[in-house]
């Protein structure tokens, strides 16, 4: 008998193989809880044994969840949707490896399957059972109306005093504030914010810092450089007309993210200036790229590991129905050469 007169194996073989019930195999290739673990563990092996598989398209039919979760990233808020902060797919990662933990499937959202009547047809026609938005950007409104509609729907970012969704970010005021006490430490006069404050978390970050120096009581020059692109070509021309337009340099600077920490780096010293003997830099984010730079980037980290588990928790309890609050994840100054 060749191997396609063979019988399939059915989830009755396995149960009968197993010596467990139907449903129970059921359970564990789900990796319900309701099974324990060496249960669960035989039945995989089992079932890989005799080559059974699961086909999740017909499971998804037969119940009431796709086990699909909508990503939506912020392409609106680059040029020509060219996402290019590494951070945003350090958190794309963070939060898949978060939906493989719960043994869920990721649709990332088209650049132009990004509004609120796209996403509303997603839900309707079962291509997800809930939504990761992966930066707020400036679109608040859409979200808002989005979330009235009760689709379930978490998003990273800043939360607004009026937000009618779950949000999840870093305490960007903290992460400012901290920039701006570390500035002091240095002995820093000049300070210089880089970065979009019109985006709220952005905001928040330069509020923050404002604070330290308010706190401080020191006599404290801060200049703003308004970037509405994220790249770093942008940020190191931007840092270039600067230095050009300028009589006294500033003597620390925050940016938006590390890229454009480091192309600020780059303009300064090609400028004369010493990083850091002359000038403290400080990031945000801190990318991988950041430890390698030279000098290593001082940044303020944001956790995307934790981010992604946090983001997909929420989520997954809205989805049960409950109504969990907005939440920060750890915000600290990661102390380096810049």
């Amino acid at each position: 008998m060749t191997d396609k007169e063979k019988r399939a194996v059915t989830m009755a073989d396995i149960a009968r193989l197993a010596n467990v019930s139907k449903p129970t195999v059921s359970r564990a290739l789900s990796n319900s809880p309701l099974v324990n673990k060496a249960t669960r563990n035989h039945v995989l092996t089992v079932a890989a044994q005799h080559g059974y598989a699961v086909n999740r398209n017909a499971q998804k039919l037969r119940q009431k969840r796709t086990n699909t979760i909508a990503v939506s990233m912020d392409f609106r808020s680059h040029r020509e949707n060219h996402i290019s902060d590494p951070f945003m797919f350090d958190l794309l990662a963070g939060v898949s490896e978060a939906l493989g933990d719960h043994n869920q499937d990721l649709l990332l959202c088209a650049p132009n399957h990004n509004d609120s009547v796209s996403f509303r047809q997603i839900l309707t026609e079962r291509g997800a059972d809930g939504f990761v938005i992966l930066g707020q950007g400036h679109r608040e409104a859409m979200l808002k109306e989005f979330a009235m509609t009760g689709a379930p729907i978490v998003v990273w970012g800043a939360a607004a005093p009026d937000a009618n969704y779950c949000v999840v970010g870093s305490d960007n005021f903290l992460g400012g504030k901290l920039a701006g006490e570390y500035f002091l430490e240095k002995g820093r006069r000049h300070f210089l914010f880089v970065g979009d404050t019109s985006f709220r978390e952005m905001h928040l970050r330069r509020e923050g810092l404002v604070s330290a120096i308010d706190e401080s009581g020191q006599d404290i020059l801060l200049d703003d450089i308004e970037l509405h692109s994220f790249s770093y070509d942008s940020a190191y021309d931007a840092a270039t007309r600067y230095l050009d337009a300028i009589e006294a340099r500033p003597d620390a600077i925050f940016t938006w993210n590390d890229t454009a920490a480091m192309a600020f780096i780059c303009a300064f010293r090609e400028a004369g200036a010493s990083v850091p003997g002359e000038v403290s830099v400080v990031g945000y984010n801190d990318i991988p790229a950041a430890q390698y730079f030279s000098p290593p980037v001082t940044t303020i980290r944001q956790d995307t590991h934790q981010a992604g588990r946090v983001l997909v928790a929420k989520l997954l309890r809205i989805i049960d129905g409950e109504s969990p609050q907005s939440a920060s994840i750890r915000t600290e100054l990661i102390r380096r050469a810049s």
